[in-house]
């Protein structure tokens, strides 16, 4: 059994169908992509994963537990971390206390929280931005951020919404080996990502959705050479 398991999901929004019968597995200690065109149902189905939205059918377990309708708090606190692919920094705050409050999900002292902060900003390269106001941040700081605030919850998994989106080379590659680096250290990795680049660099095992439903799932490379994938991302 993989550290997650999805299990025929089905999510409807009114008469939208945003995922169908969407099942897979990931094992722990992999990094396991998400990919898809504009509208796939990607990040609904982390939504339903990290408890902000529950399934309409199906299933959803985290180490053999069932969290299909937990609550987003409790699905934290088992250990699931996540980003958002438009960052939600608490921007009137500085960043060592946007991470403070992650941390404070299992460390109710805040001075301890804020000593485990500070150690999690320098993991990701952010120490000399602590002291910053998060609205100061650019977008590309504020993404570093989000992951910095969803490692300080102590995540198993981490779930990676779109982490890559919008940077130039040099920072891709910065980004694509502190992914390495989180994954390297023991946390399993669910990312959603665009660029192929990156899924190619980092990804063991891919899921394409298009239209709600799974089309194909493989290594990166049977991805890039399935045909049902090119004709989604490319057309026929």
């Amino acid at each position: 059994m993989g550290i997650l398991e999805v299990k025929n999901v089905t999510k409807h929004f009114g008469g939208l169908v945003a995922n169908s019968d969407v099942s897979f597995s990931v094992e722990r200690g992999q990094v396991y992509g998400i990919v898809g065109p504009n509208g796939a149902g990607k990040t609904t189905m982390f939504n339903m994963i990290s408890g902000t939205f529950h399934p309409t059918s199906g299933q959803i377990l985290f180490k053999g537990e069932d969290i299909t309708r937990k609550p987003a708090y409790e699905i934290c606190k088992r250990h699931i971390g996540r980003t958002f692919q438009i960052p939600l920094a608490l921007d009137k705050m500085t960043v060592l206390e946007n991470v403070t409050v992650g941390a404070m999900v299992h460390t109710p002292k805040t001075e301890t929280a804020k000593e485990f902060a500070a150690e999690i900003l320098a993991y990701v390269g952010m120490e000399g931005q602590r002291d910053l106001m998060a609205e100061s941040l650019s977008v590309i700081q504020k993404k570093r951020l989000e992951i910095a605030r969803a490692l300080s919850t102590k995540p198993e998994l981490i779930l990676l919404d779109e982490s890559m989106a919008g940077l130039n080379g040099q920072e891709r590659d910065d980004a694509i080996a502190l992914i390495k680096k989180i994954n390297g250290d023991g946390i399993t990795v669910l990312m959603i990502e665009h660029v192929m680049r990156v899924v190619m660099s980092v990804c063991d095992q891919v899921l394409v959705l298009q239209n709600g439903m799974r089309i194909a799932e493989g290594t990166p490379e049977e991805i890039t050479r399935d045909e049902r994938v090119i004709a989604a991302y490319l057309g026929d």
